[in-house]
């Protein structure tokens, strides 16, 4: 399936049209926790036509000082009234010492991080009953690292048995600006632990640096990065479109959900070819 971010900017044409066909919505819980009123009667209608996915904004899984256990358990509440299909993260910080800094900032990649960090995601995991599922995140200044950032993410899944989202454009962004490959990041993966994967588009500043946005459409290395990212899992895992802001017509937003469907189709067709002749 090929999921789409639900948002309130083309909310009515959504639910009153047949031109956006995704295979679920996502949104974030901390927007929608509380919400009462029309936009909560609005919310209601779009989960009695499609799945819901969850993807956070603020647990802050890398913050020293420990998680918010009472938001976590506002989470909980809400993914069950919902009953949400999945509810990840980012393998980010955004609180210290309960300032929040209303941005998701990198976790230096350090043996000290990953002990405070699993500690974080099994209390996370332990209240809500089910596994973290955490995404890669974009970065763009080199913080102290004893480690690669491979190893960091895969000590982190193996350490708190906890699971993946697997952003393919984060992944394209920190390799264009920190010069390393993409694809033999992609590769060194706990492909296995991936349950998720994120498209979206970015901005590029200057022929050094782009920025990851959500605010354009899907380029064509990125599209050819989530092929060999699919060809890699050998496996069908939901994609969601990311679309945060400069929200096109929602006829642009299906040709992007179709392109994307269409190269999961081709990139497993191998696999689906050895399953029908068995």
């Amino acid at each position: 399936m090929v999921g789409i971010g639900y948002r309130k900017e083309f909310s009515k044409e959504f639910l009153s049209g047949e031109i956006l066909k995704p295979g679920f919505v996502e949104v974030a819980p901390e927007n929608w926790i509380g919400i009462g009123g029309y936009w909560k009667q609005e919310l209601n209608k779009v989960l009695e036509k499609y799945p819901l996915y969850c993807h956070g904004l603020s647990l802050s899984i890398g913050s020293p000082e420990g998680i918010d256990v009472s938001f976590v358990k506002k989470v909980k509440q809400f993914l069950e009234e919902t009953q949400a299909v999945l509810y990840s993260e980012h393998l980010t910080f955004s609180k210290v010492d309960n300032a929040h800094l209303y941005d998701l900032l990198p976790i230096p990649f350090t043996q000290d991080a990953i002990d405070r960090v699993t500690e974080n995601i099994v209390q996370v995991q332990d209240i809500l009953g089910r596994r973290l599922i955490l995404e890669n995140g974009s970065y763009y200044t080199v913080l102290e690292a004893e480690m690669t950032e491979a190893d960091f993410i895969n000590e982190i899944v193996r350490k708190a048995d906890c699971e993946m989202l697997l952003d393919v454009n984060n992944v394209y962004v920190n390799a264009f600006n920190h010069h390393y490959d993409a694809k033999d990041f992609i590769q060194k993966m706990p492909l296995n632990k991936v349950k998720y994967i994120h498209m979206a588009g970015h901005y590029q500043v200057n022929p050094q640096l782009i920025i990851d946005t959500h605010g354009a459409e899907i380029i064509d290395p990125v599209y050819d990065l989530f092929d060999f990212t699919m060809q890699q899992l050998q496996r069908d895992v939901p994609v969601l479109l990311e679309r945060d802001f400069n929200i096109p017509e929602l006829s642009e937003l299906q040709n992007e959900i179709e392109n994307l469907q269409r190269i999961k189709k081709s990139a497993l067709k191998p696999l689906n070819y050895a399953t029908d002749t068995q």
